[in-house]
């Protein structure tokens, strides 16, 4: 094939054939961070605008939590405020992204083990919206869920994750949100507000991700629970990890790997993210 039909022209909308959307995973912490103008919320508006405009993009949030695999097919996902007790403002809080059925039965076809199935119920919840609305304030990109089957282990959704990679290379921004550290139980709640307050296991528990991530031990973050000790403190349900799981699985051998809004807060979570590519 010549090189002139080798490739994805962005006059169509999408990437070169030997380039490809950067992926991320992104620490959304706090709904609050969805209205406040603080130093996360400041970088996701960053990142919007240093990454490529995407055609669509798809989230895994650690908040839709499925038997099965699904992915949102409707035209217009509701935004779902799924939690208690923020204030009114936070609740008040729309982001009229469109959806996009087509892209959706694309994944469904590219995803064949397991199947696939395509929802029209769920929407996008704070995981999500939390995120996008800053790095996409217009919602005028498609945005879309990709759910996590929580009744699998955390290699099988490596394994998913793989099927996906073609999406990258069609302008997909594909986002995985959740917290690599994420134990509320332990959160010091009178330590919110002083600067990157971490425990020890936190902060250690942080360093061994950075680390495993940079390097490419990818399988050692999939066994996470072998990773050390502190592990079941820092992952105490994988919920907020998984999500992790599905962008390192979409790592090329040519990606560059960065990490941003990398502090703790309140002792037991990081908002530590991760751009590859």
């Amino acid at each position: 094939m010549s090189n002139i039909n080798s490739f994805y022209n962005w006059s169509n909308g999408l990437l070169e054939e030997d380039q490809k959307m950067p992926i991320l995973f992104i620490g959304h912490g706090s709904p609050m961070n969805a209205i406040e103008d603080n130093e996360f919320s400041k970088r996701w508006q960053q990142m919007g605008k240093e990454i490529p405009k995407p055609k669509a993009v798809v989230v895994v949030s650690a908040h839709w939590l499925t038997k099965g695999t699904a992915v949102t097919a409707m035209l217009n996902p509701k935004t779902i405020h799924d939690f208690g007790g923020f204030p009114q403002a936070l609740f008040d809080v729309q982001y009229p992204a469109p959806g996009d059925p087509s892209l959706a039965n694309e994944i469904q076809n590219l995803v064949t083990n397991p199947a696939i199935t395509l929802d029209h119920e769920w929407g996008l919840d704070h995981g999500t919206w939390s995120v996008v609305k800053h790095m996409y304030p217009n919602a005028d990109i498609p945005v879309l869920q990709l759910s996590i089957d929580y009744h699998k282990p955390a290699k099988y959704h490596y394994e998913l994750a793989k099927q996906l990679l073609l999406l990258r290379k069609k302008g997909i921004l594909i986002i995985g949100s959740g917290n690599m550290v994420h134990n509320l139980r332990m959160v010091a709640w009178n330590k919110l507000n002083e600067p990157e307050y971490g425990y020890d296991w936190a902060l250690e528990m942080n360093t061994i991700f950075k680390q495993k991530i940079s390097t490419g031990n990818h399988m050692d973050l999939v066994a996470y629970e072998k990773l050390h000790k502190a592990a079941n403190l820092a992952i105490p349900t994988p919920d907020h990890y998984y999500p992790l799981l599905y962008i390192l699985a979409l790592q090329t051998a040519n990606d560059d790997v960065t990490f941003f809004n990398d502090k703790a807060v309140g002792g037991s979570l990081t908002m530590t993210s991760v751009k590859i590519g």
